[in-house]
């Protein structure tokens, strides 16, 4: 006589494994958000450091060349436009990576972001107002000052214009940097973080790739900006003030004039 065993057996049931895989889920969500936290602080430390490295490479130039790069323009494979002395292509445009000889660079010759981004530049354009009028002014009228081979020099630190039109020191760097549009508990528009700038570096962000309809008002500005620039807490989607992640900085007159005269470019 054969003997058989009857082996029951009991498998999870579909309410089970749902709650498995729920509890699955709920715990890889847990160890991914840090992991993306972490990854964003990286991509930002990354990126700043970019950035001050673009601002040390733009006072290098100063102190080699007299003067400040034009920026890039989107045709220009990274080469400030142009790449001489005087007025420039586009007050704002890219970083002129290929004159500073800055990497890393992309496929068009732009320095780069962490998020693959360009980095966005912008100079002051600002002309003495009184110019080369005999025993009055100081420079060459009609071209701008800090983009021009000896206009720094001419015109000193010094001085001031010693007749009409402004009466304005005759070194007036005009780019300034805002908080934003919209008066918020951290922001008030009025607050100006800057308003003698003689040029802005600034990184579009994690979301510098989307289209205009998608980012926030202060970053739409900030492209299309020539001389008034945003820079404020960062704030998601949704919120009051709009999205907001660019990474903006800027070059203090006071700094690059130190940098000149040690370089012996400004007296």
């Amino acid at each position: 006589m054969t003997l058989k065993k009857q082996i029951n057996q009991k498998g999870f049931t579909l309410v089970e494994m749902a709650i498995v895989l729920v509890i699955f889920g709920l715990v890889l969500s847990a160890l991914l958000l840090p992991l993306r936290a972490q990854r964003e602080q990286a991509a930002q430390a990354q990126t700043l450091n970019t950035l001050d490295n673009a601002k040390q490479a733009l006072l290098g130039f100063a102190q080699a060349n007299g003067r400040l790069p034009c920026p890039a323009t989107a045709a220009s494979q990274g080469i400030a436009a142009p790449n001489a002395s005087g007025p420039c292509t586009v007050q704002q445009g890219f970083l002129p990576a290929a004159t500073l000889g800055m990497q890393p660079v992309n496929s068009q010759g732009f320095a780069i972001d962490a998020w693959n981004n360009p980095i966005r530049y912008a100079v002051t354009l600002v002309d003495n107002p009184n110019g080369v009028v005999p025993n009055i002014g100081y420079g060459v009228i009609n071209i701008p000052d800090f983009t021009s081979t000896l206009e720094l020099q001419d015109i000193g630190i010094s001085r001031t214009n010693p007749a009409p039109p402004l009466n304005v020191p005759a070194l007036n760097p005009d780019l300034r940097v805002s908080c934003g549009q919209i008066t918020t508990p951290e922001c008030v528009p009025a607050n100006l973080l800057i308003n003698n700038a003689v040029a802005v570096v600034y990184s579009t962000g994690a979301n510098g790739a989307l289209a205009d309809a998608e980012v926030g008002a202060d970053e739409v500005a900030n492209k299309i900006a020539t001389t008034i620039f945003y820079s404020r807490t960062q704030t998601a989607g949704g919120s009051v003030a709009g999205e907001f992640d660019d990474l903006v900085t800027w070059i203090s007159p006071y700094v690059l004039y130190n940098a000149m005269i040690q370089a012996g470019q400004l007296h």
